[in-house]
Parts: structure tokens; sequence; C-alpha cells
């Protein structure tokens, strides 16, 4: 791919059937099987992803498809056109779909601070399952894959080349983000597969330079977790996502959200438990001081008697 796909920027990509046209502004990427290219649709700028593989790009077709049916799910970018073009003699297939504007994840936290690792990772759950529920696994799921947007802060993904139907084996992988390379699972696309790799993205948060495997497994990957005071925390959902030990992204979401909410619940328990205190200690001395006025107000009414009979003997 380092010399196919070399379109000098100005080039006019017209599409055989649709007859839309496209002109490339740069490129923004380039993989084993295609190149992405940003382009000019006259109204609005595109991706426009470009490739000789046909079932490449008709499988990355029927995933951006399979998107657009879920209701509110953001993941991934808008298709928008699919088509064929005449390049040096050879028919060529390409998709154009949504550019998605904003930064990288890891550049976002870098930015923004780590505070936004949780919220960010909710959103992905969210989305994961909608796709794993479509049957896809994302597969390579990795930070450069994420994009995270402004106005409103969206996490988005921007490549869907590993996207793989639930059971079969993995297309791509990236090795620090692969179970099957930290000897942790199989390469088999079911949803533990993305979710170990969500668990792995939070670990490259916080160590944005990585680490390098040494004697793999849970264990490695257990020190790197209680190392970091940051995401102690959240031990017990990462190792168990680590693991295996998650069916769906739900179940990762709703454990993630009880670790995220627990200070808050403790702190709402703490002042509800010490205002039901602070009652308790006013009921007492409000039944304390009444004791006290009644046993008051019977003394005097008995020394007024005792006075008044005193007074009758007399």
């Amino acid at each position: 791919m380092k010399s196919q796909f070399n379109i000098p920027v100005g080039t006019i990509i017209k599409g055989k059937w649709h007859g839309k046209s496209y002109q490339i502004v740069r490129e923004l990427g380039r993989g084993a099987i295609g190149v992405v290219f940003l382009a000019d649709a006259g109204d609005k700028q595109v991706a426009l992803k470009i490739s000789e593989n046909q079932v490449t790009i008709t499988s990355e077709v029927n995933v951006l498809k399979a998107f657009s049916k879920v209701p509110g799910a953001t993941l991934g970018p808008s298709l928008l056109d699919v088509d064929d073009w005449t390049y040096g003699g050879k028919i060529i297939s390409f998709y154009v779909m949504e550019y998605i504007r904003g930064v990288d994840f890891i550049t976002f936290i870098r930015q923004k601070g780590p505070t936004w690792v949780n919220v960010l990772i909710v959103q992905l759950l969210k989305d994961l399952q909608a796709l794993h529920e479509l049957g896809w696994v994302f597969g390579d799921l990795k930070p450069e894959n994420l994009i995270v947007t402004n106005n409103p802060t969206k996490i988005r993904c921007i490549d869907v080349g590993g996207t793989t139907p639930v059971s079969r084996a993995i297309k791509e992988y990236t090795e620090f983000f692969d179970r099957g390379y930290w000897g942790l699972g199989s390469r088999k696309a079911e949803p533990s597969y993305d979710l170990f790799a969500v668990a792995m993205i939070v670990l490259n948060a916080h160590y944005p330079k990585q680490f390098p495997k040494q004697e793999g497994g849970i264990s490695q990957l257990k020190k790197m977790i209680t190392q970091k005071p940051e995401i102690k925390p959240l031990e017990p959902v990462l190792l168990k996502a680590l693991m295996g030990n998650y069916l769906t992204a739900n179940e990762m979401r709703k454990e993630l959200l009880d670790v995220i909410n627990e200070p808050y619940t403790r702190s709402r328990t703490q002042r509800i438990k010490s205002t039901k205190q602070t009652k308790m200690t006013n009921r007492k001395k409000r039944k304390s001081n009444n004791f006290f006025e009644t046993a008051v107000i019977v003394f005097i009414i008995c020394f007024i008697y005792f006075i008044y009979i005193y007074d009758q003997i007399l």
C-alpha cells in the first residue's frame, strides 16, 4: 500500500454509478488494505476510503449500515455513499462516510484530565452494547481509532476495519489491546473480546506510552493497575473485564457506574445518618426538657398545696 493510491491533492474522484464527485484534500490514514482521504464533497468535507479489495469494502459498508440501524447510537461514522472509480485502468471501489472532527482519545485525556476517562468509557460501553446486539464485535478497539468530539463531548470511532461478525475469528487487532497477546483468551469475536480492549484503553489512558509485556497474564496487568492510585478503585471492574468475566457491555457499564458513584453514595448515606442522629439527639433533648418542665410544674403545685394545707391547719 506504500506506493498504491498515491493520489495527488486536488484529484477529482467521480463515482461510476452515482455520479457524485469528491476532491481529495489530504490523506488521513493508510492501512494494509485501504487508504482514507479527507475529501471535499462541495457542501461539506467527508472521509473517503478506497481499496482494491471489494470484500473489505463490502464488509465495512455492512458494518456502517448496521450502525445506522441503532437509534441514538453514534459509535461509528455515518455512511454517505458507495461507488466505483476507474483509476490506472482498474475499477477501484470506495465508500464515503462522515468526517468526524475532534481529537484522539489520549490527546483529549492529556488536555482535559484523567477524570474524563470514566465518562468516555461509560459512553463507549453503551455504544458497544448496541453493536454487540446487532451481531458484531468491534475487534481492533484502541485509542487511535477513537475520536472525542466537542459540543457535545462524545466518543466516536473512525475505523471499522476490524469489526467482525460474532463467533468469527477477529480480522484485525493491535497487540497491546489483544487478549490473545496477553495470554488471556482467544481471538474469537465475542463481546468479552471488546471488553478486554476497553480495560486496556483505561490502562493506556494512565500509561500513555503503554508498557512492554513481561511475564504477561493477569498478574502483570493487575500490578500495573495497583501502581496507579487513580485507577485503583476501578480494579474489580478492570480485572473482571481482563479475565473475560463480563458477558455483556451493559454488565461492565453498570458495575463501572456503581464504582464511580460510590463516593457520592457513601457521602449521601453519611449525611442521612448524621441527619438521623441529629434528629434523635434533638428528640431526646426535647423529652428531657419536657420532663424537667413537668417536674417543676408538679413541684410548684405541690408546694402551693402544702402552703394551703398548712394555712388551713393554723
